[in-house]
């Protein structure tokens, strides 16, 4: 009762101000300062722009790579390329993922949160709008800039989500997903007829940049008002590698990894795999829009699941599960079942929002989730572009997709077990806490981690 009592006051300020983190030493009467003279934002007007910033960034976050992932066999008849810029064009997403993602924490401190996601909607922009030209080299150097962009709204999302919503990040974090699968459904299934309306795969590929204008347009008064510094909180800077020295940053960074090399890998490359088998373009494109429309449902399912602590695992398994089935049943499967497979790994895709709830309630402020956030699709990232590129390659050196697909199998049973282990006791315990900057967990009773954070924002316990 008397944890309630002294608590409470904490949420006063972030229900005012849409869940911004103010800094837990400063006296009210200085907040009262600080707040009253400030020419605000109406409250209902930012709640607004917060949920549209959500909704349109995640719309974004994987047109981008689906929209090129179904026109690549277009592409390359198109520019000619062959095998090795054939395996680095699906490469390249997941790498600036790990390079410029790792960049994020930096920015955010050195302009802002919101403004940093504005610096990258414009690079986002900019970068596709580049693939217009017919050129190799402006197509190599446009996925760059746009994928640079994705990479640090990847690691800075979960933080927005964390200040905005500090009360309800499985909701907003629900919304964020099933946005970008909405978004990677549309591009998949609609880029190869675009491309044939505007007889260019390059106009087709292109022509993607004018949703990240919406966004970006629309994400400016946020980030106007922001503030040069992303929180008001104690010790602005948590660095991120110190966690991998704990079991839950360990096994958080190993998880996202697993799943980000499952789907850049088969986002990449299902369409070729199908074509392969006898499909044409506008079918294998719309096999991948499948896959990512079936995952929307199934977000919703594993989310309300893992909001309920004593599920988080059962979650898990659910969309592990379900991945490990779907690639073995690519392998094995004759043509004529192709979309059992392809429903089954768009149901495995829910691996990646349930990831994203444990590492936005992690740490005790947005500072510590965005270093968890940092460390998890920096280090995943980076190690993910094995996938792509070596398939592509192992594709091109063999003729054939069955060892490619033989090895995804036991990628996807190594994510069941990441999984499995994450989930011990439901997920208690936060990955950082006061201490995540020096590398360790406070425990309390029972060996479950605890943290000095804000009521309902540390452990899912």
């Amino acid at each position: 009762m008397s944890s309630r009592i002294t608590q409470a006051p904490l949420h006063e300020p972030a229900n005012e101000n849409l869940g911004e983190v103010l800094d837990e030493t400063l006296a009210p009467e200085l907040d009262e300062r600080q707040i009253a003279p400030k020419p605000a934002t109406p409250k209902r007007l930012a709640a607004f722009l917060a949920i549209a910033a959500v909704v349109l960034i995640g719309l974004n976050l994987r047109v981008g790579v689906a929209s090129a992932a179904a026109l690549f066999h277009d592409l390359q008849l198109l520019l000619g390329y062959g095998p090795l810029v054939a395996a680095t064009l699906p490469s390249i997403p997941v790498i600036c993922f790990a390079v410029a993602g790792a960049a994020t924490s930096w920015l955010s401190r050195l302009v802002g949160l919101e403004r940093a996601i504005a610096v990258a909607l414009t690079l986002l922009t900019a970068g596709l709008a580049l693939r217009v030209v017919d050129s190799v080299s402006m197509l190599l150097l446009g996925t760059v800039v746009s994928m640079s962009g994705l990479a640090i709204c990847n690691v800075a999302m979960p933080s927005f989500i964390r200040k905005h919503f500090a009360h309800r990040t499985s909701t907003m974090t629900g919304v964020y997903t099933i946005t970008m699968s909405i978004g990677a459904t549309t591009a998949a299934a609609l880029s190869v007829p675009v491309a044939m309306q505007l007889n260019s795969p390059v106009m087709g590929l292109a022509s993607w940049s004018l949703l990240a204008i919406v966004a970006l347009l629309a994400f400016i008064p946020l980030a106007v008002a922001g503030k040069p510094r992303p929180v008001a909180e104690t010790g602005a800077g948590v660095s991120p590698w110190p966690l991998l020295l704990t079991r839950k940053g360990l096994l958080i960074t190993g998880l996202f990894t697993v799943q980000a090399l499952l789907v850049y890998t088969i986002i990449s490359w299902l369409p070729s795999i199908l074509i392969a088998r006898g499909l044409d373009p506008a079918s294998a494109g719309l096999m991948l829009g499948a896959l990512q429309l079936i995952s929307i449902p199934a977000v919703v399912l594993v989310l309300a699941m893992a909001s309920k602590p004593r599920l988080l695992r059962p979650a898990f398994m659910v969309s592990t599960g379900a991945s490990f089935l779907g690639y073995t049943c690519l392998l094995v499967t004759p043509d004529q079942l192709v979309l059992v497979p392809v429903l089954l790994i768009g149901i495995g895709f829910s691996v990646f929002p349930i990831v994203m709830v444990v590492i936005s309630r992690s740490g005790s402020n947005a500072a510590e989730t965005t270093a968890m956030s940092t460390l998890a699709q920096s280090v995943g990232y980076l190690v993910a572009t094995v996938g792509p590129f070596g398939l592509g390659l192992l594709h091109a050196a063999t003729g054939g997709w069955t060892l490619s697909l033989e090895l995804m199998v036991g990628v996807a049973v190594l994510q069941l077990f990441l999984a499995y282990w994450l989930s011990a006791g439901g997920g208690a315990g936060s990955a950082g806490g006061r201490g995540a900057g020096r590398g360790r967990v406070r425990s309390g009773g029972r060996g479950r981690g605890r943290l000095r954070g804000r009521r309902g924002e540390g452990s899912q316990a």
